[in-house]
C-alpha cells in the first residue's frame, strides 16, 4: 500500500534527520525507485520529501534552541544547513522569528508535527485480554493554554473544525508542565457556543508568558485525578485498542474505591502512542 510505504519513508527520515538524506539512500533501503518514492510521497502527503525533511529539521532545531544554551551555528550545522545565514533565512521564513531571537525569548510558535498515516485493515483484529493500570495523582493549582472549538465532541471532529496545527503550537510552549492533551470540559468550564472538547497544555499558575492568538488561558484548580493507562499496542490497530480502553473506563465504578468523578472538572487524554498505551484521566472528588 502507498500509505505503508510513506510511513516507512517517514520512519527512515526520523531516524536519520541529523544526517544527509537523499532519494537514492531511501530508494536503496526501501527497494523502490527514487522516482516512485518521490511521486508517492507527494501524492499521499501533499508535499515533496525535501520540504517535509526541512520542516522536521527546523522544528527539531527550534526545540534545541528553546531548551539549550548552544550556538545557533552549531544547531544549523547539526541539522544539515550549510551556513548560519541559510539556516536563519529558513527559520525566519517558517516561524516568523530569527533563531537567535527565539532562543532569547521562546514564544509559542507553530511546530511541525509529522504524523504517521493511519492504515485501515480489512480484517478485524481479535482482542485479547488486556490490563488497564489505574492510579490516583494530585495536581496543584495551575493554568492551561487552550483553544476552543464550537461543536467538537472528540479529537476527529475537533481536527475537522479547528485543524491539526494546534498541537504544534502547544508543543512549543517552553513553560509546559506536561505534554499537550485533549480535554473534555465540564459545562461549568465551557463558554457559550463553544465545544466540550478542546486541546491545551498545562502551565504554572504564575504563567506570564505569551498566549498565542486564538488561544486563551484558563484556571485549573488543585485536584486529584484518576489516570487510566492501557497496555502498549501496535500502531496499525490503534483505533481498536484505544476503543477497548475507553469502553473499559466507562465501565469502571469509582465509588467502589471511595470517590466519584467531579462533574465540575474535566477529562483528558494524552496523544495515543503505541509504545506506552492509551492514557486518559478524570478529575475526582472523595
Amino acid at each position: 500500500m502507498k500509505e505503508e510505504l510513506v510511513n516507512q519513508i517517514q520512519i527512515y527520515i526520523e531516524k536519520n534527520i541529523m544526517s544527509p538524506i537523499t532519494l537514492q539512500q531511501i530508494s536503496k533501503v526501501l527497494n523502490y525507485s527514487p522516482y516512485y518514492i518521490s511521486r508517492v510521497f507527494k501524492e499521499v502527503k501533499g508535499q515533496n520529501i525535501f520540504e517535509y525533511i526541512r520542516k522536521i529539521r527546523l522544528t527539531s532545531a527550534a526545540k534545541i534552541l528553546r531548551d539549550q544554551q548552544v550556538r545557533v551555528l552549531d544547531v544549523a550545522l547539526d541539522f544539515m544547513f550549510d551556513s548560519h545565514e541559510g539556516f536563519t533565512r529558513a527559520f525566519s521564513k517558517t516561524f516568523d522569528i530569527t533563531p537567535k531571537s527565539y532562543q532569547l525569548s521562546p514564544l509559542p510558535i507553530q511546530y511541525f508535527i509529522p504524523y504517521l498515516i493511519e492504515i485501515k485493515r480489512k480484517e478485524e483484529n481479535r482482542m485479547e485480554a488486556k490490563a488497564i493500570f489505574v492510579q490516583i495523582i494530585e495536581r496543584p493549582k495551575r493554568k492551561a493554554i487552550v483553544k476552543r472549538a464550537k461543536k467538537a465532541t472528540e479529537y476527529f471532529t475537533y481536527s475537522e473544525e479547528v485543524g491539526c496545527d494546534v498541537w504544534g503550537v502547544l508543543t512549543s510552549v517552553k513553560e509546559a508542565l506536561n505534554e499537550p492533551m485533549g480535554m473534555w470540559l465540564s459545562d461549568k468550564m465551557m463558554k457559550p457556543n463553544t465545544s466540550h472538547y478542546v486541546q491545551g497544555v498545562e502551565v504554572p499558575d504564575t504563567y506570564q508568558g505569551v498566549v498565542p492568538e486564538g488561544f486563551e488561558l484558563i484556571d485549573l484548580p488543585a485536584c486529584e485525578l484518576v489516570v487510566f493507562q492501557g497496555e502498549p499496542y501496535n500502531d496499525d490497530d490503534f483505533r481498536a485498542q484505544i476503543g477497548f480502553v475507553m469502553e473499559s473506563i466507562e465501565k469502571y465504578n469509582p465509588k467502589v474505591y471511595g470517590f466519584s468523578y467531579d462533574l465540575d472538572g474535566y477529562r483528558f487524554q494524552y496523544e495515543p502512542q503505541g509504545y506506552r498505551g492509551y492514557i486518559e484521566g478524570r478529575v475526582i472528588k472523595r
